[in-house]
């Protein structure tokens, strides 16, 4: 089996989507920190219109300035983040989010809690945000949202799914597109006949391969790691509050006690270099998505989301024992 994750041009497979918007987005992307060559390489490779290298690599140095003022000014600032208990009022709709089977079945790998968290403390991974997208959710919540409506933004309960369209491409393989990059391989799953209602099957079955393709839980949650909260999921959301003056938000914590339980839950960029965000003393915060020093806004070309799966079958004798 081979699975496949890449981002295509959205005007490629715009009638395939369904997709409605234009094929450019306003994007933000956290600048003056390693690598100036992916700053360059992600501004040629999206960017409408990409100045020239000359002027980016100008751009970048004058953010790696504040970057290195701030591991002073601010050096310690990710530490020992508060976290607190959720008063009584959210005590029904934490009832009604901690029986989702998605909440016990996706949080179960180390203690998990739902805190109260700072959003200008967390740490963040994620370079980019989509401004076109968290200006579409600051409109959704409105000016001033309820603390219900804060809490179901931050953890949903009824896990509305992104546009998705997929086909059967050749014998063996299946592509799956969608605007959303959270679109991913969930696995291979062992079924049985039971398990397959209002299909009829092409002869008796001995078993089932399902090898599964979807959206992750969309829960906003972070780890905490080493005196530190990393945001795990849901930058855009955290933003859009943020920018509606929302300062703290119900959040999964995720507790972690070494590297190894780290390298389970983290993400892939947390996972290839922890120090980054766990040692250094003044790493990459959601507040910097705020700090004009810290970022540049460019237009950008909407991607669209595609996950190729292909398996193989073999069928052979082999001795019987």
């Amino acid at each position: 089996m081979v699975v496949a994750a890449t981002p295509v041009q959205a005007a490629e497979l715009e009638r395939t989507a369904g997709a409605d918007q234009g094929t450019a987005v306003e994007n933000l992307y956290l600048i003056g920190r390693p690598k100036l060559k992916e700053f360059l390489r992600y501004v040629a490779g999206h960017a409408v219109n990409p100045p020239g290298q000359g002027a980016l690599t100008a751009e970048w140095n004058a953010a790696n300035e504040v970057v290195r003022a701030l591991e002073n000014e601010e050096a310690g600032l990710a530490d020992d983040p508060a976290m607190s208990s959720l008063g009584p009022e959210y005590e029904p709709l934490l009832i009604e989010f901690l029986k989702d089977p998605l909440v016990r079945h996706g949080f179960n790998t180390v203690p998990t809690d739902v805190a109260m968290v700072e959003l200008d403390r967390l740490v963040v991974y994620q370079k980019h945000i989509d401004l076109t997208f968290a200006r579409r959710l600051e409109t959704e919540l409105g000016p001033a949202p309820s603390r219900e409506r804060i809490f179901r933004t931050c953890l949903p309960y009824d896990h509305p799914q992104p546009p998705v369209q997929w086909s059967q491409v050749h014998r063996d393989a299946f592509v799956f597109v969608s605007p959303s990059n959270d679109l991913r391989f969930l696995g291979a799953m062992p079924l049985q006949a039971g398990h397959i209602a209002r299909y009829p099957p092409p002869g008796s079955l001995a078993g089932v391969v399902g090898l599964a393709v979807g959206f992750g839980t969309n829960f906003l949650n972070a780890v905490y790691a080493e005196r530190r909260l990393i945001l795990n999921n849901g930058s855009h959301r955290a933003y859009a509050l943020r920018k509606l003056g929302v300062s703290h938000v119900p959040c999964i914590v995720q507790h972690v006690s070494s590297r190894d339980e780290l390298d389970v839950v983290a993400t892939s960029a947390v996972r290839r270099d922890p120090d980054l965000f766990l040692k250094h003393p003044r790493p990459s915060m959601l507040k910097d998505y705020f700090d004009g020093r810290l970022h540049k806004v460019m237009a950008v070309r909407r991607r669209l989301r595609q996950v190729t799966v292909r398996f193989e079958v073999k069928e052979i004798s082999v001795p019987a024992v």
